[in-house]
């Protein structure tokens, strides 16, 4: 039995987890450092551990904004 030659998998079956530092997140929300650290402690907004260095994929931020977006609307 032989596995499948790696050029049978497409980009779209594995989609691309950009992750973003704090400064990175704190630059695109205008907010310091602080505020941000509150939003990751009160699970605001989602957020991994990798060792000590914590990291927040795009699309925890691209959520975060849509549903603060949706409570400012209602």
């Amino acid at each position: 039995m032989t596995s499948p030659p790696l050029t049978a998998f497409h980009a779209e079956a594995v989609p691309a987890l950009d992750l973003l530092t704090v400064p990175q997140v704190m630059a695109r929300l205008q907010l310091g450092r602080s505020a941000v650290y509150d939003l990751l402690r009160t699970g605001q907004l989602a957020s991994i551990t990798l060792g000590r260095a914590r990291r927040i994929p795009t699309h925890a931020l691209t959520d975060f904004i849509r549903t603060r977006l949706e409570q400012e609307a209602a």
